[in-house]
């Protein structure tokens, strides 16, 4: 497949493959999953590890070929946690600002 403004491949990247597919099909358009701030609501094959932190190695929705529109359809998600979020401050980010 061609480069357009749904697909993309890296094949030349360091890290690809990140993760294991069968076929040739592989998109690299959201190599950071932007859904990863949603927790368990983004839909993936993902695990939390001891330490609280999500692993989602095992995830490949957003290579396939469905992937592209299934992270379109749950970036309204993403819009509102941001939104919730916008007054958060991180703790110790006055300390990276000075």
């Amino acid at each position: 497949m061609k480069n357009n403004s749904t697909y993309f491949k890296n094949d030349s990247c360091e890290y690809f493959p990140c993760h294991k597919i069968s076929g040739d099909y592989f998109n690299c358009m959201f190599c950071c999953c932007p859904l990863y701030a949603l927790g368990d609501k983004c839909g993936g094959n993902f695990v939390y590890l001891e330490q609280g932190i999500k692993d989602c190695s095992h995830c490949n929705i957003p290579h396939t070929e469905a992937g592209y529109q299934h992270v379109c359809s749950k970036l309204r998600l993403v819009s509102e946690l941001a939104k919730n979020n916008r007054n958060y401050t991180i703790p110790f980010e006055s300390e990276l600002t000075k």
